[in-house]
């Protein structure tokens, strides 16, 4: 892998292609590539998240998950190659199952925002689901296994209730409660309170 990495420029993209792991050149907007690429965004921006104070589970969880996404990037990329693993989708049900036993119970829908972690989980769990599309969409028109798209659902619900969690956290001084949408229904709930 060292010598596969070490001339980023290679400039064998200049024509609009790029190269499966395959061995195989595709247009840079094949559908393969655009799921590749959003999948590789989701990673970058749960980076983004890592760089944020986080209680040391959370933390733990996310780092397993950019191994996990890297893993179903590779398979993307190898057609026919089978690189995400059955217990990373288990791994993904136990901690939802977890970390939302510990969460009140949702009366309305909430806004993605609160601390900052807690928006950066909510620009993940969009990501995360825009990857699904394109996956879905690739699934469409090429053979891909059922798992790549179960993860991606699993995990952008991981992530909302993440959000939730990182926002009751109070490790930057900010933590406390989901933001609400001011509904009129919620607004009429408060008022009979």
């Amino acid at each position: 892998m060292a010598h596969r990495l070490s001339a980023i420029a290679t400039r064998t993209g200049d024509d609009g292609t790029t190269g499966l792991a395959d061995g195989r050149r595709v247009p840079k907007d094949d559908l393969r590539i655009q799921a590749i690429g959003d999948a590789d965004e989701l990673n970058s921006n749960l980076g983004v998240l890592l760089a944020e104070p986080l209680p040391q589970g959370v933390r733990e969880l996310l780092v397993t998950i950019q191994h996990d996404l890297f893993n179903l990037g590779g398979e993307l990329a190898m057609p026919g190659y089978e690189l995400l693993k059955d217990d990373a989708l288990l791994r993904l049900d136990q901690a939802l199952e977890d970390h939302n036993a510990a969460l009140p119970r949702l009366k309305e829908f909430i806004l993605p925002a609160g601390t900052r972690s807690s928006s950066i989980a909510h620009v993940c769990r969009t990501v995360a689901r825009r990857a699904e599309r394109s996956v879905v969409t690739l699934g469409g028109a090429e053979d891909v296994r059922p798992a790549v798209r179960h993860y991606l659902n699993r995990l952008s619900d991981l992530l909302f209730v993440l959000a939730r969690v990182l926002n009751r956290a109070n490790l930057d001084g900010l933590g406390g409660d989901d933001v609400y949408w001011q509904s009129e229904r919620l607004k009429r709930m408060e008022a009979e309170d």
